[in-house]
């Protein structure tokens, strides 16, 4: 059987993206898209999914409202908060209102993956508790364990990087422009040379792509945008 998916994203082709991703892994499948936090709600209402993967920046209502409003009707529904958003508040808001994960953008399809395949195994326990009384606490257990899943850039940066510069790089690909390894320099503000292994590394991981720009002179400029 598998787990209904509610993909909210204002942006229509990251929407396209994360339902790709979804569909990727075995027992999932996304049985609408939504961009704004009204047609969020009106989703929940009408379609009464498993799991909906929620952006914090939408244009009505941010997400983390909407988290409030889904608990505040009832909704016992899995969320994984999808966002660019840091922030301690923000954070610490979804927490509260019983987000299953938080996933900072951009990140890897094997980072959801890792996220989807924990939530399933969380909810087929929860349902194999049943309504029966005295449950071990090995069956309890299985409902709240959480296996840490080492994925994406964290799980194989070479010695002399730094996560907190990672995430600035990949932060600054996000923006969707190619960069080059001056201007990623400029945009995170670390030295050319510094930039130039960062975004090597994403290239060798398939993290990014790279174009080689011919000018008319010289050596052709390595250009890198976000896979």
């Amino acid at each position: 059987m598998s787990l209904d998916v509610l993909v909210v994203d204002d942006d229509f082709m990251v929407a396209s993206i994360h339902r790709r991703f979804v569909e990727r892994v075995p027992g999932f499948r996304v049985v609408a898209e939504a961009h704004t936090g009204a047609d969020a709600l009106a989703a929940v209402e009408r379609l009464h999914p498993d799991l909906v993967l929620l952006d914090v920046h939408l244009p009505d209502i941010g997400g983390i409202e909407v988290l409030r409003r889904l608990r505040a009707a009832g909704h016992d529904l899995g969320v994984v908060v999808i966002t660019a958003a840091r922030e301690a508040d923000t954070v610490r808001a979804a927490a509260a209102g019983g987000a299953a994960h938080y996933l900072v953008k951009p990140f890897a399809s094997e980072d959801l993956t890792a996220r989807l395949t924990e939530f399933r195994r969380s909810h087929e326990a929860l349902a194999g508790l049943g309504g029966a009384a005295g449950h071990v606490q090995a069956d309890i257990d299985a409902v709240f364990a959480r296996t840490p899943q080492p994925t994406g850039p964290r799980a194989a940066l070479p010695k002399g990087l730094s996560q907190e510069t990672a995430d600035a790089v990949l932060a600054a690909l996000a923006g969707g422009d190619e960069l080059s390894a001056a201007e990623c320099a400029d945009a995170v503000g670390v030295s050319r040379v510094s930039a130039r292994r960062y975004l090597e590394h994403f290239a060798a991981t398939d993290r990014a792509a790279v174009r080689l720009n011919y000018g008319t002179a010289g050596r052709p400029e390595r250009r890198y945008r976000l896979r």
